[in-house]
């Protein structure tokens, strides 16, 4: 698609997270207790701790929650069994969708995810259908009128994998996903603050969405990223107008 759109779907998007605050606790809480669990309590040696307690700082969850998950996570406190899964499928005008859950319940959770997607005119498909078209990453976005040269130059030391800016002006930096608090707190103290950055699957291509198709793509994601088991909504859908 063409760049003029990226920013405004970038604002757009983080719009909308920062409206749904509430129920990102219950998802982080979980990520917390699941990366405990299988990496230990130690931030310094598991770094997908680091990066959930990272999120949940992020929207101002409080250390006692977060400590609670992490024993809960260690087997310092009795807590529910997480099972990590993955659903992919297809929304509106092909665009792919690929819904990362952590559940104590496999067999409500895939027939949520399946409700949503028949209701709001997608269908789900078989495991690896579109996980081709994610790349998993770091990422990072800047506004328009960032020094672009002095970015890169910053980013690149930091040990980006690739910078790259759009034709809006806005500038993306592409990390490694385990590396993406570390170079986010190097560029930060460089003086360059992202608008948004996250550890996410990136898509590796864009699905252009407008009028209808796009409110009934927009309510899919709503609705998918309202199920109680769901973390994450990945989609190659993008907004020409806002949904």
């Amino acid at each position: 698609m063409a760049g003029h759109s990226k920013w405004a779907n970038i604002q757009h998007r983080k719009g909308r997270q920062d409206a749904k605050r509430g129920q990102i606790f219950t998802k982080l809480i979980k990520e917390i207790t699941v990366a405990a669990k299988m990496g230990g309590g130690d931030i310094t040696m598991n770094p997908r701790l680091r990066l959930a307690i990272d999120k949940a700082k992020a929207q101002s969850m409080p250390k006692d929650n977060i400590e609670s998950a992490i024993k809960r996570g260690t087997g310092s406190l009795d807590g529910v069994d997480y099972i990590e899964t993955r659903y992919e499928g297809y929304g509106l005008g092909g665009a792919a969708v690929m819904v990362d859950c952590l559940t104590d319940n496999r067999t409500r959770t895939v027939a949520d995810v399946r409700h949503v997607f028949s209701k709001y005119g997608g269908n789900m498909g078989t495991d690896g259908c579109v996980s081709f078209q994610f790349k998993h990453c770091g990422y990072l976005i800047f506004a328009p009128g960032t020094d672009e040269d002095a970015l890169m130059e910053a980013a690149l030391e930091a040990g980006a994998d690739d910078v790259t800016t759009n034709d809006d002006g806005s500038i993306e930096v592409i990390t490694p996903p385990y590396e993406f608090v570390t170079i986010k707190e190097t560029l930060e103290a460089a003086g360059f603050k992202a608008e948004m950055g996250e550890s996410t699957m990136k898509p590796q291509g864009e699905t252009e969405l407008t009028g209808e198709d796009a409110i009934k793509m927009q309510k899919l994601i709503d609705m998918m990223e309202a199920l109680d088991d769901v973390q994450n909504v990945y989609t190659t859908a993008v907004f020409d107008e806002e949904a």
